[in-house]
């Protein structure tokens, strides 16, 4: 996303991490700065604030804001971790039990 993100555009992206979140997947969170917008790297920190105070109840920071180059990056963690999918079909006894 671009730190000059309109707030419709924001929230569809803090609705899709919460998705992935939920199901209990990791996600990168990404902001690009072009031209002038890499004078003022505080306006993408916020950002990323922002975006991770909208899912302080789902995720945890894995990983705080970094800059690599042009790309402030943050990573989050599911804070409540789910038992991992397992498929069951019908009749079959659960792993590890006899």
């Amino acid at each position: 996303m671009r730190p000059h993100i309109s707030d419709h555009d924001l929230e569809r992206k803090v609705r899709l991490a919460e998705r992935l979140l939920r199901e209990g997947d990791k996600v990168k969170v990404t902001v690009r700065f072009r031209g002038r917008e890499m004078a003022h790297p505080e306006t993408g920190r916020a950002l990323l604030e922002r975006f991770c105070g909208q899912l302080k109840d789902l995720a945890a920071v894995d990983r705080g804001a970094n800059m690599q180059g042009r790309f402030l990056t943050t990573i989050l963690a599911p804070s409540n971790k789910k038992a991992p999918k397992a498929v069951k079909e019908a009749g079959e006894e659960p792993v590890g039990q006899t």
